[in-house]
């Protein structure tokens, strides 16, 4: 048993068997995935070796609900360029800005739950008030997009009107001097990124 506090250990085995030793009990993949959205945490290990994969084992509950009809929560776009960023020097920032964009997204979306439940009406005067608090809701919702639009545009390999070198090409030094500078204010706008995430936090 897991002491107060500490995750939950589910143990993998070589046939693929998930043992939650919480519970004592054999789990599946979306068992663990309904742990996730309630909150608890837990962490995987090898049985074996006790090596912790809880990574490669959330990557994979991703990986199974993304394949399921209608729940794709993915764009194809945001896909390619997290792609791209494997092996990039911005590599060791994105998981930090992703972790970041993630926590500030979901802040937002509990105070929006929030004020959906004070803007459904309870009383007549609640319905009078309806177009105020539908009013609130609507600002709720720009604000939550443009939150979201502002994290995708982080994450577009090339800086707005330039172009991806074609294969084969080398660089001038021109170019690789635009580079340096394409990345100095791609730094830039990620710091201006965390202070803007850090001021909704």
């Amino acid at each position: 048993m897991a002491a107060k506090g500490e995750p939950v250990i589910i143990k993998k085995y070589a046939n693929r068997r998930l043992y939650n030793t919480g519970t004592s009990t054999y789990v599946t993949l979306e068992d663990l995935a309904a742990m996730v959205k309630r909150g608890e945490d837990f962490s995987v290990q090898d049985a074996k070796t006790g090596d912790d994969i809880t990574h490669p084992v959330l990557t994979q509950i991703i990986f199974e609900l993304e394949n399921k009809d209608g729940q794709n929560m993915l764009p194809i776009p945001f896909l390619r360029q997290l792609i791209a960023f494997y092996g990039d020097q911005m590599q060791m920032i994105v998981p930090s800005f992703l972790e970041q964009s993630m926590l500030a997204f979901a802040k937002e979306q509990e105070r929006f739950r929030e004020q959906m439940k004070d803007a459904l009406p309870r009383t007549p005067m609640d319905m009078m008030n309806m177009p105020l608090s539908m009013k609130a809701l609507e600002e709720q919702t720009r604000r939550n997009m443009e939150m979201f639009q502002n994290a995708m545009r982080m994450f577009t390999p090339f800086p707005a009107g330039g172009a991806a070198p074609q294969q084969g090409e080398a660089p001038s030094r021109k170019e690789e001097g635009e580079r340096g500078d394409d990345l100095q204010e791609l730094k830039d706008q990620i710091a201006a990124m965390q202070r803007k995430l850090d001021n909704l936090s």
